[in-house]
């Protein structure tokens, strides 16, 4: 395996760090700030102690059954090297693990697998605006040995607490191996995908109740956003579907049979989440027509009732501009009551005009 110094930033690789500058040697944070937990697990128990991972997988290794279950947060490249070198983990996945950003897949390094999946969080906003996000996103990644697993999140919304809580209140799922943690991993993951996309169907409902409402001041900003959300939601969650799918497929050894099973399990709950966001993006796309449309009604009824009021006020503009040429030949310009007479005309020509423009409801 090619050494682990072709870990570090560019700009200090080959280089004596020794000599360098202060300005460039950043102290390194303690690597005890970036461990969630370390445990070691025989026959499906948590064995009693705090434990360093070298330690860990030393009692493993000696031991010949157990495995080690290591969970680290935002860990920095000098911490996860360090921990790389004594699992051997491979370069390409440690640099994957620490610069996040990356999708959902698996891929296997020997002996080992490495998985990311890629984490939700509902936030929710009851006046969305395009600088404000709905669904966050984080990362979890996991490196799969024979008798080891390390997981390593990026987000505070991605804790796996409760998931290692419930598998050591299972020591009989928990027996089952690294694999095991890989499954409750993936299961919390997807299960989280369900639970958002139910929040976001209500949010859909509201906005189609909003937006075929007769009097309705819906924004089809609003809705450009939460399809802006459902998108990245959908980056985050299809993705993972062939990673899933090969683990039900026997693509490593480390997952054995009894755990494949499970991995069925999370695919159906994957491929109804997938299901659910892609009629979202669809029912989203038919709601920006429906408000587009129904600006352009409401645009098209305001330059009616614009014509008609132009039109109506044209006929005493029309008279008044007749009677105001300087000629002395012009019907009852003489006669006494020839001005209440032309005032009356008019004012039956507007009536008239606004009956026949409300029958033909332009006003």
């Amino acid at each position: 395996m090619p050494h682990l110094s072709a870990l570090r930033p560019a700009a200090l690789r080959g280089r004596n760090t020794n000599n360098a500058p202060r300005m460039l040697r950043k102290p390194a944070t303690p690597l005890d700030e970036h461990i969630v937990d370390c445990a070691v697990y025989v026959d499906g128990r948590r064995l009693p102690g705090r434990w360093t991972h070298e330690g860990a997988i030393s009692e493993v290794r000696r031991r010949g059954e157990g495995f080690v279950w290591i969970g680290l947060h935002e860990p920095e490249e000098e911490q996860l090297a360090g921990i790389a070198d004594v699992f051997q983990l491979h370069e390409l996945a440690v640099e994957d693990a620490v610069h996040a950003h990356q999708r959902p897949k698996l891929e296997r390094y020997e002996d080992t697998l490495f998985m990311v999946l890629k984490t939700v969080c509902y936030l929710g906003n009851s006046a969305p605006q395009t600088e404000h996000e709905i669904v966050e996103t984080g990362e979890v990644m996991v490196f799969l040995g024979h008798d080891f697993v390390i997981t390593v999140r990026h987000g505070d919304h991605t804790g796996l607490r409760d998931v290692r809580r419930k598998l050591e209140n299972d020591p009989e799922q928990l027996a089952l191996g690294p694999a095991a943690v890989l499954h409750a991993i993936a299961d919390h993951v997807v299960d989280t995908y369900l639970a958002v996309t139910e929040t976001i169907e209500d949010d859909i409902e509201e906005m189609e109740r909003q937006v075929f409402s007769p009097r309705s001041s819906m924004d089809a900003e609003q809705i450009y956003l939460l399809k802006r959300e459902v998108l990245e939601l959908r980056r985050a969650v299809v993705p993972l579907g062939v990673p899933v799918r090969k683990l039900t497929e026997g693509y490593s050894s480390l997952v054995p049979h009894e755990v494949r099973q499970y991995f069925r399990d999370v695919d159906d709950h994957l491929s109804t989440a997938t299901e659910r966001i892609a009629g979202f993006n669809e029912l989203l796309t038919t709601l920006v027509d429906a408000v587009l449309a129904k600006i352009t009604m409401r645009q098209n009824n305001d330059m009616r009732k614009i014509t008609a009021w132009v039109a109506i006020i044209t006929v005493p503009t029309m008279i008044a501009g007749l009677y105001g040429m300087n000629f002395d030949n012009m019907p009852l310009l003489h006669d006494p009551a020839g001005y209440w007479l032309v005032v009356g005309f008019t004012a039956m020509i507007c009536l008239g005009l606004i009956r026949l423009f409300r029958r033909n409801e332009w006003l």
